[in-house]
């Protein structure tokens, strides 16, 4: 494989300042327009269910967006390796905005959620090739501060997008949610065919390993639907369920063996040999489910249970990720000065464990206040551990397998968003229709289906606490279901081996291909890093707010 001719870019000024400015102004917009619909609905979730009809399958507004775009993430990314971004990039904002409008002018639940999963399909391109991109027009050196600014923009869209939310929720309608997409996608497109010029840059053309991404897009899709359905819509012993489950084992060794062969394999099998990368990377996947599964479906029980509006119920999520920030610079200043981090994740998982206890003895009675603080104590938990697991994982490797390292640790971290995600949805859900079947049987006009906070206030006062309790007995005891396993996830970080944190970064000119699942972007932002080991902590710190969109 030939690598970038990065260099020569960067010697020779690279593209110019002003084009630059212009392109990554454009790749900041669609990066905000693809994580903001990640989390937008999570304060609409109740409203949408409601006038829709289909309490049951809530949990697939926001699963159907986080699968296809995860199947998305490594095809955008070889694709680009092969035939060049920019086309690329404009067929993805097309079939977001596709998606959108599909998703826009839904009659029904299963017309919005093949709309949010055309959406996905286009917002995978639109995470992994605004990063990439970067590299194509910076130079190296210059690469982290651009890394930084973006890793900014999704801080503020993981805060905006609940809040955003919830203003359109409360005034136009939630489906503005999805129109505003159409003309800021528009606009998108026609900046990027006007002022994107890509440097030409020669590279090989490797041989696609279509076999591999479609194994693993298929084991993918029946893990989803087997945490989706399983106890749910149909019994674990179910032939349904059975099935999915061995065709998810089949797909699987299938995977490895195709690996095994594969001329570029787009997840090397030799990554698993090491110990810390196994433990790291467990531990990022049910750290993902406990953070996934409480913040997608805390401002649901905020609106239905303590009467808040949709903009209210985002803004009380805010103690968790500011408190998550915080908890990330504090950590990122802990391990500058005294070189050990071992103790952090540690720590952090088990500062997640209490949050989960917590969050289990919620009542209708308690104080939002109280509630709040429950959340901030996640956050930090979920600082203190996350970005750590990937600086181990980096300096696991040498620095020819960073970027492919972090980018498969990350891809198995959304594997648990959208395990969370399910497990905690269908879970709610069908315990939710359970406990309101027979209370509320002729009480509510629709039935359990057409219930909105909106129509909750306005009942009597015997109909209402039926229905605000059954919220509540419906979400509160999944938390304690999660605890275990977050308390596995601390049993294997203390196995886990401190080794000296480098406190240099070797400067590889970087093989494009490490663009797969996003390693383009982060070997590209340890690469133009300092010497100085915090300013490799604060990249990695923007690094995790990627994996959120997707992460969360």
């Amino acid at each position: 494989m030939t690598q970038t001719n990065d260099a020569a870019v960067a010697s020779s000024g690279g593209v110019g300042k002003k084009a630059v400015l212009l392109v990554f102004i454009g790749l900041m917009v669609t990066e905000l327009l693809s994580s903001l619909n990640e989390t937008i609905f999570a304060t609409a979730l109740p409203t949408i269910v409601g006038q829709l009809h289909v309490v049951d399958q809530m949990q697939w507004v926001m699963t159907a967006y986080l699968l296809t775009s995860t199947i998305a993430l490594p095809v955008y990314g070889k694709m680009g390796d092969l035939i060049g971004r920019k086309g690329l990039f404009l067929g993805a904002i097309a079939i977001f905005i596709v998606g959108s409008t599909l998703g826009g002018f839904a009659g029904n639940m299963t017309w919005l959620i093949i709309g949010r999963a055309v959406q996905g399909i286009g917002g995978g391109g639109l995470i992994i090739l605004s990063d990439t991109i970067v590299a194509d027009v910076v130079p190296a050196r210059k690469r982290g501060r651009y890394m930084g600014i973006i890793g900014s923009v999704l801080v503020l869209s993981s805060i905006a997008g609940p809040l955003v939310g919830g203003w359109l929720t409360d005034g136009p309608g939630w489906r503005w949610g999805l129109w505003m997409n159409i003309p800021l996608g528009i606009l998108a497109i026609a900046s990027a065919a006007i002022f994107m010029r890509l440097p030409k840059i020669a590279v090989s053309k490797p041989r696609m390993d279509w076999a591999g991404m479609g194994l693993l897009a298929i084991a993918l899709t029946c893990l989803v639907l087997v945490t989706t359905w399983g106890g749910t819509t149909y019994d674990w012993g179910s032939v349904r369920i059975v099935s999915l489950i061995v065709a998810a084992v089949v797909v699987g060794v299938l995977f490895v063996l195709v690996e095994r062969h594969a001329v570029e394999p787009v997840m090397p099998l030799t990554l698993f040999k090491d110990r810390n990368f196994n433990l790291t990377t467990i531990a990022g996947l049910i750290i993902g489910i406990a953070m996934f599964g409480t913040d997608g479906y805390m401002p649901t029980y905020l609106q239905m249970v303590t009467g808040v509006n949709a903009t209210q119920a985002g803004l009380f999520t805010l103690p968790l990720l500011l408190a998550l920030i915080i908890g990330s610079s504090a950590t990122g200043e802990l391990v500058n000065r005294t070189g050990h981090y071992k103790w952090l994740p540690i720590t952090g998982a088990t500062i997640v464990a209490v949050s989960l206890f917590l969050l289990s003895r919620m009542t209708p009675d308690l104080p939002i206040w109280v509630l709040c603080s429950y959340l901030a104590v996640m956050g930090i938990g979920l600082g203190a551990c996350m970005q750590i697991l990937v600086v181990i994982v980096q300096n696991s490797f040498p620095a020819s397998m960073v970027g492919t390292a972090t980018a498969s640790n990350n891809y198995f971290r959304q594997i648990g968003a959208l395990v969370g995600a399910s497990i905690v949805g269908s879970l709610f859900a069908a315990r939710l229709v359970r406990l309101l079947a027979d209370q509320i049987a002729g009480g509510v006009v629709g039935g359990s289906n057409s219930i909105t906070p909106e129509l909750v206030k306005g009942l009597p006062q015997p109909l209402h606490h039926i229905i605000v309790g059954a919220y509540n007995d419906a979400l509160t005891p999944i938390f304690l279901f999660i605890l275990p396993i977050v308390v596995i996830a601390v049993i294997l970080l203390c196995f886990v081996v401190e080794k000296p944190l480098a406190t240099t970064i070797e400067h590889d000119i970087l093989p494009e291909s490490l663009d797969i699942d996003g390693g383009d972007g982060v070997a590209l932002a340890a690469a133009s890093s300092s010497d100085d080991a915090r300013t490799s902590m604060d990249s990695q710190i923007e690094i995790e707010h990627h994996a959120r969109r997707n992460t969360r």
